[in-house]
């Protein structure tokens, strides 16, 4: 049941992209402000990212149960305030909500799992990970169907007899809270605001600009990003309680799985959106069959993520979590030094091959933040992990576009777009627009594999944190909550 909850709450995360367009005609947004459609999308990622913090603490205090029921409703009565949305606005604010109630889910499902599991800590964050990640992954497909047979409005209707289901199971069948010292701790509400302000304005501040054709980086908004997060610092010192314990980061293997989930971030963002440019620019495939071409990556993380779980609990998590990513940078080598036209078994092995050493890092990763914070910070920690992995996201979407676009330029600098003259017969223009075509693909394919080398290397760069976690089970601490 925890993990039918986190699987539907990951299906939101993606479901939209298909059916985007549909969204936009209804509320009648021209094409010409899609990148303010876009928010349909970033309000999710926004307010997932937001979320995990504030409610894995608050869960810490007040109890999981509670807390898992309090997240679940948000995400059903959100979902209804985005079927009915009138206009964009509406539309976004209610994705926000959503997304609040979605991402509080995983943090403490993390928990909750590991509860269960209690001799198989690694196995028991694969599981969790692995409905995560497959929500992510059949998301498109999930809305298309839905959308095509009802229309776009039924994929968030359907939240609610979901969402109420799961609310039923959940009171029925995990075990009430205990009431303990935890319960009298305060949240750190100022905490949380600084850090939400922190994270919107990054995110607001690298967001792109489609009507100018480039990344529109706000400086405005990025200093006013830093400027909260000196704050959130500042305060989180002097509060006797605070939102998140910066003493954890003085723990190597904790900042160790935190910067190894940032590495996380950058890569699969790359793969994410990358692949499908791929096709569609190179191979002239049509949008599905580009996410068909992108599944052959993703489809593979949940299964990584069981095998990595099992595998961690009897290697280690040390061992586990450098031979994912080794498995990951090998994987972004291979597909670099695809040629224009590759054949799909050699996409399909390399794309396989990468998804797979994804998966296997997520049981490693939240195995070592578990064991590293102690019972009263455990879903804050698992919240914060995700955080970093959505951070690596977000930044590395603008600061590889906007490399990767005046790399392009740079490229294509020297061939301009032939123009027809008079002086021109058809043979010689013919001549030239075939010139400028092979030097259009030559550079994009230079740029792509440009993009899969950079992903290389943030892979391999992250079996060094890798190597800094806990060894696994015969050197992970007690925590008092936890039966062994």
């Amino acid at each position: 049941m925890i993990c039918a909850a986190v699987f539907l709450g990951a299906l939101d995360q993606t479901m939209v992209v298909t059916v985007l367009p549909a969204m936009m005609r209804s509320l009648h947004i021209p094409y010409t402000e899609l990148d303010d459609a876009a928010w349909i999308i970033t309000g999710y990622l926004l307010g997932y990212t937001v979320a995990m913090p504030l409610f894995g603490r608050i869960a810490d205090t007040r109890g999981r149960r509670l807390m898992f029921v309090v997240a679940l409703a948000l995400f059903s009565g959100a979902s209804i305030l985005c079927a009915i949305a009138p206009n964009l606005q509406t539309l976004v604010a209610a994705r926000i909500l959503q997304a609040c109630g979605g991402g509080a889910l995983v943090p403490i499902a993390m928990v909750l799992a590991v509860e269960a599991l209690p001799g198989r800590k690694a196995l028991a964050l694969g599981i969790v990970g692995a409905a995560a990640e497959a929500g992510g992954v059949l998301g498109p497909l999930y809305g298309a169907t839905l959308s095509e047979l009802w229309g776009w409005r039924s994929i968030f209707l359907v939240n609610v007899p979901l969402g109420a289901a799961f609310i039923a199971a959940t009171v029925i069948l995990l075990p009430r809270d205990r009431r303990d010292d935890r319960a009298k701790s305060r949240v750190d509400y100022l905490g949380a605001l600084l850090m939400a302000v922190s994270l919107a304005s990054l995110t607001i501040g690298l967001a792109g600009d489609t009507r100018t054709g480039q990344v529109a980086v706000r400086p405005a908004w990025l200093v006013g990003s830093a400027v909260a997060f000196v704050l959130f610092l500042l305060a989180e010192r002097r509060i006797r309680e605070p939102l998140v314990r910066l003493s954890l980061f003085r723990k190597i293997p904790f900042s160790a799985a935190n910067i190894a989930n940032l590495a996380v971030g950058g890569a699969l963002i790359i793969a994410m959106v990358e692949i499908p440019l791929y096709a569609y620019s190179l191979l002239e495939a049509s949008e599905i069959e580009g996410g068909l071409l992108l599944m052959r990556l993703t489809m593979m993380i949940p299964l990584g993520a069981l095998v990595g779980g099992w595998v961690a609990d009897r290697l280690g998590y040390r061992l586990t979590g450098a031979l994912g990513f080794v498995l990951t940078g090998v994987g972004f080598l291979l597909i670099s030094s695809w040629p224009v036209d590759p054949s799909s078994a050699v996409m399909t092995r390399d794309l396989m091959l990468t998804g797979l050493g994804f998966g296997v890092v997520i049981a490693p990763i939240g195995a070592t933040v578990i064991a590293s914070v102690g019972s009263e910070w455990v879903t804050t920690g698992s919240a914060l992990v995700t955080v970093m992995r959505m951070v690596g996201m977000t930044v590395g979407l603008s600061t590889l576009s906007s490399w990767g676009l005046r790399r392009f330029n740079g490229l294509m600098a020297d061939t301009p777009l032939p123009l027809r003259t008079a002086d021109l017969t058809s043979e010689q223009y013919d001549a030239l627009i075939a010139a400028y075509e092979s030097t259009l693909r030559a550079s994009l394919h230079t740029v792509y594999g440009d993009f899969f080398l950079i992903a290389a290397g943030i892979a391999l760069f992250a079996v060094i944190p890798a190597t800094l976690f806990y060894r696994g089970r015969a050197k992970t601490p007690r925590l008092p909550f936890l039966p062994q």
